[in-house]
C-alpha cells in the first residue's frame, strides 16, 4: 500500500512541457540566428568545441532532477502493515437531494453547495463511525458505500452536483429503502439516516416516504431531516458555466418557485423518533443532529487498514540531487578525448 502525503506538488509537473517547449525554441531560434551569419557549415569549423549533444544530455538530467525534486516533495509513503483496527461507532447513511430546486440560492451560494459543505464539516466531526452518502431526485443512487474511509468520502461528496442524477424529482420514498439496503441485515440501534432536501412532493409521494419511514423504524433505524429553503418561496436559477442567465419557467411561461415542504419532512422524523431542523444561513443544523446521533447504541466495528506509513521522499530528493549535481558538471564544450574519438557531434 502506498500513498502521497502532498499530492498538491503534482500541479508542478505541468512546468515540464513549458519548459520542454521553451528549449526546443531556444534551440530553433539559436539556429536561425547562426544562419544569419553565414553557413553553418562554416560556422561549426569555427566554434568546433561546442556539442549539441551535450546541450541535450545536460537539459534532459535538468528535467529529470526536477520531476524527482517534486515527487520528493510528494512524500511517497508505504505501508509495511495490514491490521484489523477494531473501534465503536455508528453507522450513518446521508440523503442528498440534488433536483433542481436545491439549486436554488435563498441558501449561499445555493442549497445544495450549502448542504455539501455542512456534510464535509460534519465528516470532519467523525470519530469511528461509518458514513455512506446517497444521491436522490426522482431517482436515487449510492454515491458513496458505506465506509470509515472520510478522504473517499470527501472525494465523493466533491462530485455531486444537480446533473449527477438524470431524473427529476424529489424521491425521498426510494432514497429511505435504498438507505435500508445499503445498511445491510445487521440488527441494532446503530444506524441513522440524514435526508437534506428541500422537501417538495407530491402528496402520494409524501405518503410512500412516511411508509417508508415507518418501515425503517421497525428495523430500529432512526431518521433525522434537514429542511433547506424558504417556505415562502423562491425561483430556480438556470445557471451555465456558474453564471445565472435566467430562472426556471413552466409550459405557460410563469416563473417556477420552490418552496420548502417541512411537513412532511417532520412527519418522516416523528415516524421513527428523529428530529426535524431548518436549516438557516448561518446553521445548516447538522450540529444539531449530530449531538442527537450520540445517543446511539455504539457497535464494535472491525476494518482493515495499512498501519507504520514510512517516508520515501528521501530517495527521490536523493536521485534530484544527483541529477542536478552531474548536470551542473557537464561542460557544453567536447573534451579532447571525445573529440578525438568523435563521438559528439559539434555545432
Amino acid at each position: 500500500m502506498f500513498k502521497f502525503e502532498h499530492q498538491i506538488f503534482f500541479y508542478a509537473l505541468a512546468i515540464i512541457p513549458i519548459c520542454i517547449g521553451i528549449y526546443i525554441w531556444y534551440v530553433r531560434q539559436s539556429k536561425k540566428n547562426l544562419k544569419k551569419l553565414g553557413e553553418l557549415h562554416l560556422i561549426k569549423q569555427l566554434i568546433p568545441e561546442v556539442s549539441n549533444t551535450k546541450k541535450n544530455i545536460k537539459f534532459i538530467l535538468f528535467i529529470l532532477g526536477f520531476v524527482f525534486l517534486i515527487l520528493g516533495l510528494c512524500n511517497l509513503q508505504t505501508g509495511s502493515k495490514l491490521q484489523n483496527v477494531k473501534r465503536e461507532g455508528a453507522d450513518i447513511m446521508v440523503c442528498l437531494d440534488v433536483s433542481n430546486s436545491m439549486m436554488a440560492q435563498d441558501l449561499s451560494p445555493n442549497r445544495l453547495e450549502r448542504a455539501k459543505m455542512a456534510i464535509e464539516n460534519m465528516i470532519d466531526k467523525l470519530e469511528g463511525d461509518r458514513l455512506g452518502i446517497i444521491v436522490f431526485a426522482g431517482e436515487a443512487y449510492v454515491q458513496l458505500p458505506i465506509t470509515t474511509d472520510y478522504n473517499s468520502a470527501k472525494l465523493f461528496l466533491d462530485g455531486i452536483n444537480n446533473k449527477i442524477v438524470p431524473v427529476q424529482g424529489t424521491n425521498i420514498a426510494e432514497a429511505i429503502n435504498l438507505s435500508i439496503e445499503s445498511f445491510g441485515k445487521d440488527e441494532g440501534k446503530n444506524k441513522a439516516i440524514v435526508i437534506i432536501t428541500d422537501g417538495e412532493n407530491n402528496e402520494e409521494a409524501n405518503e410512500s416516504a412516511v411508509d417508508a419511514a415507518e418501515e425503517a423504524s421497525k428495523k430500529n433505524i432512526v431518521i433525522h431531516t434537514i429542511g433547506v429553503g424558504s417556505e415562502s418561496g423562491v425561483p430556480i436559477p438556470n445557471v451555465i458555466d456558474g453564471v445565472v442567465t435566467g430562472y426556471k419557467k413552466d409550459k405557460d411561461g410563469n416563473t417556477v418557485v420552490t418552496k420548502l415542504d417541512p411537513k412532511i419532512l417532520q412527519n418522516i422524523a416523528s415516524a421513527t423518533n428523529g428530529v426535524y431542523v431548518q436549516a438557516t444561513s448561518s446553521d445548516i443544523g447538522l450540529d444539531a443532529i449530530l449531538n442527537k446521533m450520540d445517543e446511539l447504541d455504539k457497535k464494535q466495528l472491525e476494518s482493515k487498514m495499512y498501519t507504520d506509513f514510512e517516508d520515501q521522499f528521501q530517495w527521490f530528493l536523493g536521485l534530484a540531487l544527483l541529477f542536478l549535481v552531474i548536470e551542473s558538471f557537464i561542460s557544453e564544450r567536447v573534451s579532447k578525448i571525445l573529440k578525438k574519438l568523435n563521438l559528439f557531434n559539434h555545432a
